[in-house]
């Protein structure tokens, strides 16, 4: 049996946050403020770890939201800020993931997730995109109150896993996120998902791949 724990982020790795730009395409007239507002949910959440505050992934995001919407001079009422932020719930998966899983299921790897957003909400999101009984653990930055990349994050993982962090491979789309397994002893897959890249100030993670398909296979050659 292989002896590497896989561990998955979820959104954009997994999940599919292009679901949500009909939503922001009704709010702001542009679908691409998508990808804006979900930069700032990042730098909040990188930030607030920095700054050693705290408050959940999806406060946020909303708070995000509201920062977008000063920023590019638009009113968003609150019936279409809801339907943005229930969204985040919703999505589906990117149409790799469920073979891929699937490929990694079948070849024997323990599979979990690890994602900046509360347990509660990661097991929606993973319940709705029907992949939910993939994962053997859903763990959350909310146990440790800090957002990925902090290495307690990480570790954390690990250590719920009851295996040594050199044995967790961390699954990506962020080169943040990748970069902050790597730097808490972790091994790393980066995901190439669109309009991700890694950053090349950071050392190069032991698999960079187009989808969880091809992940799945190069894992399988190498057990």
């Amino acid at each position: 049996m292989p002896q590497t724990t896989i561990v998955f982020d979820l959104n954009e790795t997994l999940l599919d946050f292009s679901a949500l730009d009909p939503l922001f395409a009704d709010a702001f007239g542009d679908k691409g403020v998508r990808r804006t507002w979900f930069a700032q949910t990042l730098q909040n959440a990188m930030a607030a770890t920095i700054l050693e505050s705290y408050a959940e992934f999806g406060e946020l995001a909303r708070v995000a939201l509201d920062m977008t919407a000063r920023k590019r001079g638009v009113n968003i009422d609150d019936e279409r800020k809801r339907r943005i932020l229930r969204g985040m719930s919703s999505l589906p998966p990117h149409g790799d993931v469920r073979g891929g899983l699937e490929r990694l299921h079948d070849a024997g790897f323990r599979l979990a997730a690890l994602t900046n957003s509360t347990e509660a909400t990661a097991r929606a999101q993973l319940e709705h995109a029907r992949i939910l009984e993939r994962f053997e653990l859903v763990l959350s930055a909310d146990d440790v109150r800090r957002f990925k990349p902090a290495p307690e994050v990480y570790r954390m993982a690990a250590e719920r896993l009851g295996i040594p962090i050199e044995r967790m491979l961390l699954v990506a789309a962020h080169g943040w996120d990748v970069a902050g397994a790597m730097h808490a002893g972790a091994t790393a897959a980066f995901v190439a998902r669109h309009g991700s890249a890694l950053n090349p100030l950071e050392p190069e993670p032991a698999y960079v791949v187009h989808d969880v398909v091809e992940l799945a296979d190069a894992l399988r050659r190498a057990a």
